[in-house]
């Protein structure tokens, strides 16, 4: 399919572009920027590394004891049962014949090469009554059991885990080289937009606080700016000016209709890779670059303009910013009731998600149509998509209900 249709503002969209084929065109003219900054790891959480991370010591770094105990020369235990123990003799230091006692984590003074539960010995006098004998290397935890020095822990790109950065401190570092965060400027439009109490004919702006909110969740920097007219001098200005930023996104006036500047004016600063692309809702969604700036113009609609900033935005933020694209979460669920869907059109279908017992979800459409009902999006639990090559998915079938809100 192609998306460049002559005339569109008498003949809106003829023809429009697949979802796949418009995500690959704008990533293919998008390349991730090269900013960097070393950071102390409790700030690292969420960021994509810029450089390898290699261990520089072992962990541990020295024999550990892995049970509360005694540590022992596991020879000397040899034969120790319940009805004869081996008796061992208390020692602060390790010898022939000596117990040593030890906790969870503490060093395994050289010269044991096991340690013996403390359940499985009984003390005495000076004496330490061993009623279960031990192999050699049972219950320490050896040099470099967990990571060895020189070790590959990260490659550049990896995105910073809450369990990364325990790893980290546990080798010793304290700082990482990582991506600053791709920067994204937020431009909603339309004449009709006011930030509260809206008289007749005016609507409040939304999508910006929503498209700026999204962008901080995965993993970018948000400039939020107040609403721009419908007014080509204005348009231009508003993206001229913000075009320092990784990635311009607008909100409203990317269709073809009298008030839809936006295609045309960014055509005319620099190239327009998709307008119109084969989804619902919001298809009239415009895709383009102005010296070397992706600018991704949204609908206006706010489904519409969820959907579209999940499908293009987030792909576009996560390689400019070097972060894994990773796979949003889904749930399992059987279709409460038949979702009716255009062939050759993928459609996300807005669902609420109820428990019928036995564990099994039901998943049920909470509008099929209605880009402009922000409630629809606002009360969902999740959406299901249907492809392209599908008319409908019937009652009854299995499906899977993905998360958009999620935060990565």
């Amino acid at each position: 399919m192609s998306d460049q249709q002559p005339d569109r503002k008498r003949s809106g969209f003829k023809e429009t572009t697949r979802v796949a084929a418009a995500r690959d065109r704008l990533r293919d003219a998008v390349s991730g920027h090269e900013r960097t900054e070393s950071i102390p790891l409790n700030a690292a959480d969420g960021r994509a590394l810029a450089e390898e991370v290699v261990a520089p010591r072992n962990v541990p770094d020295f024999p550990r004891a892995a049970m509360d105990g005694y540590a022992v020369r596991a020879r000397d235990t040899f034969g120790a049962s319940g009805r004869s123990p081996e008796v061992l003799r208390r020692a602060d230091e390790m010898a022939p014949g000596a117990a040593v006692r030890v906790h969870t984590g503490s060093e395994v003074p050289e010269g044991a090469d096991a340690v013996v539960m403390v359940e499985h010995a009984d003390e005495f006098g000076g004496d330490v009554e061993v009623f279960d004998a031990v192999a050699e290397g049972e219950n320490v935890a050896p040099v470099g059991e967990d990571v060895d020095a020189g070790q590959s822990l990260y490659d550049p790109g990896h995105r910073l885990r809450p369990s990364d950065l325990g790893m980290l401190k546990s080798v010793g570092v304290r700082e990482v080289t990582v991506y600053d965060r791709p920067r994204v400027a937020v431009i909603p439009t339309g004449e009709e937009l006011v930030e509260s109490d809206p008289d007749p004919g005016e609507a409040v702006e939304t999508n910006g606080l929503t498209v700026s909110r999204f962008v901080e969740r995965w993993g970018g920097e948000a400039t939020y700016r107040d609403a721009v007219t419908d007014d080509e001098d204005a348009l231009r200005e508003a993206v001229e000016s913000h075009l320092d930023h990784d990635v311009v996104v607008t909100t409203g006036g990317s269709s073809v209709g009298e008030r839809d500047l936006l295609p045309e004016v960014v055509s005319e600063m620099g190239e327009i890779l998709v307008h119109g692309v084969a989804l619902k809702p919001g298809h009239p969604v415009a895709l383009g670059i102005v010296d070397g700036t992706p600018v991704v113009m949204l609908p206006g609609y706010p489904v519409a303009c969820i959907v579209n900033a999940v499908q293009f935005l987030r792909p576009a933020l996560k390689r400019v910013g070097h972060l894994p694209l990773e796979a949003m979460p889904t749930a399992t669920a059987r279709l409460g009731r038949k979702i009716r869907s255009e062939p050759g059109v993928r459609s996300f279908v807005r669902v609420g998600l109820t428990d019928e017992g036995d564990e099994e979800r039901v998943a049920t459409p909470t509008r099929a149509s209605g880009s402009g009902v922000l409630s629809s999006v606002a009360l969902a639990d999740g959406w299901v998509e249907v492809s392209e090559e599908r008319e409908g998915i019937p009652e009854g079938e299995t499906v899977e209900v993905a998360n958009w809100e999620w935060s990565a």
